[in-house]
């Protein structure tokens, strides 16, 4: 019984909102310029974050693209 009730806490903890939360990031290739928005911080070498942080919704963070992403054509 305690062990059931232990696994359903831990289960919980795990799912709790702030741990469900997603993050978005303005990325800006290199050598293209293009911009995109991602839900994961950059690893790869060539894409760049190019926002100041991380945006708690896509909409805020595709309004920060117009902003801050001057893309060439």
């Amino acid at each position: 019984m305690i062990k059931t009730i232990c696994l359903a806490v831990a289960t919980v903890a795990m799912l709790s909102p702030s741990a469900l939360a997603a993050e978005y990031y303005v990325v800006q290739e290199e050598t293209t310029k293009k911009c995109k928005v991602v839900e994961a911080r950059p690893t790869e070498t060539t894409w760049v974050q190019v926002g100041p942080l991380a945006f708690k919704t896509q909409d805020e963070a595709d309004k920060q693209v117009k902003l801050i992403c001057k893309e060439t054509k």
